[in-house]
């Protein structure tokens, strides 16, 4: 049995996949191909795959003719991912299954892509609705992290009652333990509020509200601040605005644009209160319910918006100049959400334990074989 892994966006999405392969590798006779398009995956699948017991995996990075070698040397034209994959569809056509993190990996059926079985383990789990959802009834298996977003999937027929499987967290398997979680990263104890933008442009708050904060945390010693965008926030910068953000670092407040801190749960495993916007991360926060802050920057009507369910799980902020009022009151309310923040979270991600790599994997391998035998 051949299967590919593929990663055709940025490294953030090794962390939704590659305890899978990990757990695929035990089983006899399966060969598995790790693909990426982004060389800055590589280092993040090495140090993930020495986190784990993994057997026999193979990384090769997808081929790219010389037109798309140019283009992606032009931080603005992006990965260039239809590109890419129409480029090595023969090669990945050989496959029994593709395991996708990302739907637009459906695009390969298009390019020719029809003998392997598309097998998808979305990367985001937060309540905006993409455009590409669109693409999802073209996979052969879909596998979900918890109930909300089966049920949510169903509704809309994105999804068959006999095609998808509900796992719990992959992520959680990934960065559970494998982060120092005794390592300080401020060298006091005081409270740790993680601020964690995304970079929806119109929903990015960092424009409206990011001065402000920085201003107020210099002007208190109560609370430590750790910046933490989107990883995609500057993924087509030439480097000199996150470089020019990180200089605004100060005693207690930590700016990071780059490493994989931003990546691994180090930041919401640490941090004592979430102030966001529209990222997912709220709910890897969740995962141990606490306090949060919401910025609505676009002043959007958001009670009873699906697209802005999180957003009842804390205090929404309008104006900067309220926000550190409500940060500071943040854990005295917290009683007001505690208990929906705990079922949102459970309904989100599923069960909060490790274990959902190994689920996926044993789904995946049942599945195979029960298509093989047909």
């Amino acid at each position: 049995m051949k299967v590919a892994f593929l990663y055709i966006a940025e490294a953030y999405q090794c962390y939704h996949g590659a305890s899978i392969a990990s757990e695929l590798s035990h089983y006899p006779d399966i060969e598995i191909v790790i693909y990426y398009n982004d060389p800055a995956c590589l280092p993040h699948l090495k140090a993930l795959e020495r986190g784990a017991n993994t057997r026999n995996i193979k990384y090769k990075r997808l081929r790219r003719s010389p037109f798309i070698t140019i283009a992606q040397s032009i931080k603005k034209a992006g990965l260039l991912k239809p590109h890419i994959m129409k480029y090595n569809a023969e090669e990945l056509n050989q496959y029994d299954a593709i395991v996708a993190v990302e739907y637009t990996a459906a695009w390969l059926r298009d390019f020719g892509v029809t003998h392997p079985k598309l097998i998808l383990n979305p990367h985001g789990f937060g309540d905006r609705k993409n455009p590409t959802d669109a693409l999802m009834p073209d996979f052969d298996l879909v596998l979900v992290a918890g109930q909300r977003m089966a049920a949510d999937f169903l509704k809309r027929k994105l999804i068959r009652p006999d095609g998808y499987a509900v796992t719990g967290y992959v992520k959680y398997d990934m960065c559970e333990g494998w982060h120092d979680q005794r390592k300080s990263l401020f060298p006091n104890k005081k409270p740790i509020v993680i601020y964690n933008p995304h970079y929806e442009t119109g929903f990015n708050s960092m424009p409206r509200f990011l001065e402000t904060m920085l201003e107020d945390f210099r002007k208190q010693s109560d609370f430590n601040l750790i910046v933490a965008p989107h990883i995609k926030m500057y993924r087509r910068s030439y480097g000199i605005a996150p470089r020019l953000l990180e200089m605004k670092r100060g005693p207690n407040i930590l700016i990071d644009t780059r490493s994989k801190n931003l990546l691994d749960m180090t930041y919401t495993t640490a941090a004592d209160i979430y102030v966001g916007d529209l990222s997912s991360q709220v709910y890897e926060f969740l995962m141990r319910p606490r306090p949060c802050v919401f910025l609505n920057t676009a002043q959007v009507k958001w009670r009873d918006n699906p697209f802005f369910q999180h957003w009842q799980l804390g205090d929404v902020v309008d104006d900067p100049k309220d926000l550190m009022a409500a940060i500071k009151a943040a854990p005295s309310r917290h009683y007001l959400y505690r208990n929906l923040q705990k079922e949102m979270a459970e309904r989100t991600l599923g069960q909060m334990e490790t274990g959902a790599s190994r689920r996926c994997a044993k789904i995946i391998m049942d599945f195979l074989h029960k298509e093989k035998s047909t």
